[in-house]
This record gives structure tokens, sequence and C-alpha cells, in this order.
């Protein structure tokens, strides 16, 4: 018997668009970055299922920048799932797509269950509006621990911009997420949950959290220096472009991957005829 393919999430973050033909601090064609990162997701030989856009969708809220954003993941071939960063607008995130009803499912924050697929998708909405970092309120919290208890058996992972542990990129965690304990207190009581997918740190980390695992994201443009001295500048790099993978089956839970986007030299084999090359 053929063994089952796994259900592929792609996770998509920081993505900071600008309105058309605007590059990022002056320096970074985040748009030509995103199309590039498009068209190398509808070309994987197992194409993801969906994608989650784990927010910095765009770069200042604007509706001229959410519009260049719609217009530039339309040629995906997957449903796709979007939650706001600290550089979002929520009103004009929810007015560039107004078909997505789960955008406009909890009146105040952008937050919502994903019940269509193997693997539930729940969202949350860390956004403080004009600040850099990101809160969990009493009613987020009290929403996500009814939606999860909800569904206690199905695996879950919950999409959310701002991670709940420190990287030791200093002037990251200095914008990092608060009531980060009221999070792990909610997450404790409810097991099913196998990833917490985050975003704005433009790199990909781990850390076990709360009896499961939360993860950042590369992102598809510019990266966050790898820089971990208490007092290191707030600088970014021109890194390789990436997102991450997360594949999942009944029987593995969530096994994570870093992709990059770009043109690379191979693939080669390692071997010829079946004998090593040496």
């Amino acid at each position: 018997m053929a063994e089952a393919r796994p259900f592929l999430l792609a996770q998509v973050s920081d993505l900071h668009i600008k309105a058309k033909g605007r590059l990022s601090y002056r320096v970074v064609d985040t748009a030509t970055m995103l199309a590039a990162c498009v068209a190398h997701l509808n070309a994987l030989p197992q194409r993801p299922d969906v994608v989650a856009f784990t927010g910095d969708l765009v770069d200042f809220g604007r509706p001229d920048e959410y519009a260049e954003l719609r217009r530039l993941i339309a040629p995906l071939t997957m449903p796709c799932y979007l939650i706001p960063g600290n550089h979002d607008d929520r009103d004009a995130l929810r007015a560039a797509f107004p078909e997505h009803d789960w955008l406009h499912r909890d009146g105040e924050f952008i937050q919502y269950a994903i019940e269509a697929h193997p693997l539930r998708i729940v969202a949350m909405d860390t956004l403080i509006p004009g600040q850099g970092g990101g809160r969990l309120c009493e009613q987020r919290l009290a929403w996500l621990d009814a939606t999860l208890a909800a569904r206690p058996q199905a695996p879950t992972v919950l999409l959310l911009h701002h991670p709940p542990f420190r990287t030791f990129i200093g002037h990251m965690d200095q914008l990092g997420l608060e009531n980060a304990d009221g999070l792990a207190a909610v997450v404790r009581k409810h097991p099913q949950v196998e990833r917490l997918l985050c975003g704005h740190l433009h790199r990909p980390i781990e850390a076990r959290f709360a009896g499961t695992i939360a993860c950042t994201a590369p992102s598809p443009a510019h990266q966050i220096v790898l820089d971990l001295a208490p007092d290191a500048a707030g600088c970014f790099a021109m890194e390789p472009p990436g997102y991450r993978l997360h594949a999942w089956t009944a029987e593995t839970g969530v096994i994570s991957h870093s992709a990059f986007v770009g043109s690379f030299a191979g693939p080669y084999p390692f071997r010829d005829s079946g004998k090593l090359i040496d």
C-alpha cells in the first residue's frame, strides 16, 4: 500500500509589501521577491495544500499596499490564510479581502479557526495598533481557550505573528509578546496543539513552549542579522529569502522544514550507477 501523502502547510511571513514600485527601507524589492516566492510554491513537486501568511503582510497598513499584496498572491493555486503583524492594519486588511469570511468573524480581532483540512488551523491576533510589540489580552486568550476546547481531539497548529519566547536577538526581544505566560497556560491545557507558527523575526528559530514547539519563519525578502549580543544594532541583511514547509500526518505529527527561494547549483546525484561518486 502506498504511503499516505502528508498534508503540507507552507508558512510565509514578513512580506513587507510596499505600494507598487517602492522599495522597503529604500533597498528591498519586496514585491519582486514575493512574486518569486509565489512562483516557487506553485512549482514545488509536492505542492502545498495551504499557505499561511503570518503577519507583516505590508509595510504601513495602507490600502494601496494591500492592493499590491492581493495582486502578488493571486497566482497561488491553493487556499491562503492571513493574520496581521505589527506593520498591518486590521480594517485595511479586511477591506482588501472581503470574500475571506474568516477575516471578519471575531469583531475587533482577526482570529479564526479553519476546519476544512486534516490539520486544524487556529489563527491569533497579537497586534497592538501603532506598536512594534504584540499582546494577547484576556479576551483573546479566552477565545483561544474556548476554540481549542471545542475540538480537543483535532491536531492543531496556531498562527500568530509575535513569538512567545526569547530569541536573544536583543532589539527584537524588546518588541516581543506581552502575556506569553498567559498563552502558555492556555496551550498547556490543550495537548492537541502541535506547533505555534510565528513570524516577526525574519529567521527560522525553534523553542520548546508549553509542552509543544514554537517556531518562527524566514522572510521571502530580507532577514534580521543573526547577532546575539545584548546591545547589537537592529539591522537586516540580504541573506537567501525563504519560508517554512510544515508536513503533517496522523502518525508523525508536524515535521517542519526551512526552504529557500532562488536559483542554486544542483541537484547532483550522490551515486553513479549505484556506486558512490568519489
